[in-house]
């Protein structure tokens, strides 16, 4: 593990504000880990906030909702975060009543609810690992053995990125009845909450509101890569999930804090997600904030929101700079999983010349996962990709921590991942 320099502190006592509604979204189709959602809506249809407007009969996947009411003006191929391009389906807002009508269901409701009831209400909510990863929830907490350990990653490692903080300052109330939801659907009988030293009001909250809940907090070293789910396992337990192998095969679940707050949502308030927190901030932001975003919402809208500009930014990245993607374009929309925006100048992200790999090792000696990266450099830019399965290019979390250590500059995490897609 590595200490970064975090670039928090911008954003880290800003409350989350809600982001401006923006004229028109684009909602792809693909937010999950599995196959894209296919279209329940035609051209021409009014929809309101919540509704669903697609899904799939396939079990890995996750509907989506309308983040906006209005009406669906094309379903056309668009700027993906992640994917580069995807179907999206685009939705033209019509009228003033753009929020949906909540209900809070009683306590005594809640608690007659089975943890089939749970997961079915999860699903239908849409809900996905809303710490970047975009695995369907619902499978999730549906472990093919008994889990007697939750872990809740409160961690939120990645340098410059503050929403999770933020959600654990100002909604522990609501992450706490989440955790309690999620417990109860695993029969989890331990229930730890990992959060690192330098979010210092979320570990006093959480310390104080699970006090007699049996729930335990502990606060870890900020350290990166402190967020991955193996990583707090072995730090919290000093289990070592098996290579290729699910947390649950070790009797664990682990879940992002934001995820357990869409979880709460979706049970206390019948609201699928259609919105989330993300972290607006970097060198070339003068108003850097954590927004309440509607999912669909073009960065452009955040962008200008958070203007004006100090300068034209050279680089734009969705997520963290450690593991998030850079955009092509800022027309790409907020997802499900997005949980940063970072704008990055001229120097900050200027690309330095690729040399040859010098077999220094740094790469080895800081992969948390315990791999060789530079063997699976080597191995995946000769198309070796049965050598790269063999050497367990699958265990790879894509930290980046191989190419931040790199004396030479290699883009090693670059080709693990197009490995990991070849090798399947």
């Amino acid at each position: 593990m590595v200490r970064l320099d975090e670039h928090k502190h911008e954003t880290e006592n800003k409350p989350i504000e809600n982001a401006p509604l923006p004229a028109r979204v684009y909602i792809p189709l693909s937010q999950h880990i599995g196959k894209p959602c296919n279209p329940l809506v035609k051209i021409g249809d009014t929809v309101s906030v919540g509704q669903k407007i697609a899904g799939l009969e396939a079990q890995l996947h996750a509907p989506i909702h309308a983040s906006i009411s209005g009406k669906i003006s094309s379903i056309q191929g668009w700027p993906h975060p992640v994917l580069g391009k995807c179907k999206a389906i685009v939705i033209d807002a019509e009228g003033e009543n753009q929020c949906q009508v909540i209900n809070l269901k009683p306590q005594s409701e809640i608690e007659k609810l089975t943890p089939e009831q749970i997961r079915n209400i999860i699903f239908e909510a849409g809900i996905v690992g809303m710490g970047g990863a975009g695995f369907p929830t619902y499978v999730k907490l549906t472990p093919q053995k008994p889990v007697d350990t939750l872990i809740i990653n409160g961690a939120e490692c990645e340098p410059y990125l503050t929403a999770d903080y933020r959600l654990m300052v100002e909604k522990t109330d609501e992450i706490i009845l989440g955790i309690i939801l999620i417990a109860r659907c695993l029969g989890a009988k331990k229930v730890y909450i990992g959060i690192e030293d330098n979010k210092p009001l979320a570990i006093e909250a959480f310390k104080d509101k699970t006090s007699g809940l049996g729930f335990e907090v502990k606060v870890l070293k900020s350290f990166y890569p402190q967020g991955g789910e193996k990583q707090l396992i072995k730090n919290f337990l000093r289990k070592e999930v098996p290579s290729g192998k699910l947390p649950f095969e070790v009797g664990v679940v682990v879940q992002n804090v934001g995820t357990v707050f869409a979880i709460y949502e979706a049970a206390y308030l019948n609201k699928p997600l259609y919105e989330r927190v993300v972290t607006v901030i970097g060198s070339c932001i003068s108003n850097p904030k954590n927004l309440l975003v509607r999912i669909g919402t073009p960065i452009k809208n955040l962008i200008e929101f958070c203007g004006p500009l100090k300068e034209e930014p050279a680089k734009i990245i969705t997520g963290g700079p450690m593991m998030g993607i850079a955009q092509y374009t800022d027309i790409a929309p907020v997802i499900k999983s997005s949980t940063g925006i970072i704008l990055m100048n001229k120097k900050e992200a200027n690309e330095v010349e690729e040399q040859c790999c010098i077999r220094c090792g740094a790469c080895v000696r800081e992969c948390p996962a315990g791999l060789m990266p530079c063997l699976l450099n080597l191995v995946s830019e000769k198309g070796r990709w049965q050598e790269a399965k063999d050497y367990g290019v699958s265990d790879c979390i894509e930290c980046g921590l191989c190419n931040y250590v790199c004396p030479a500059n290699r883009r090693i995490v670059q080709t693990i991942k197009r490995a990991k897609l070849e090798a399947k």
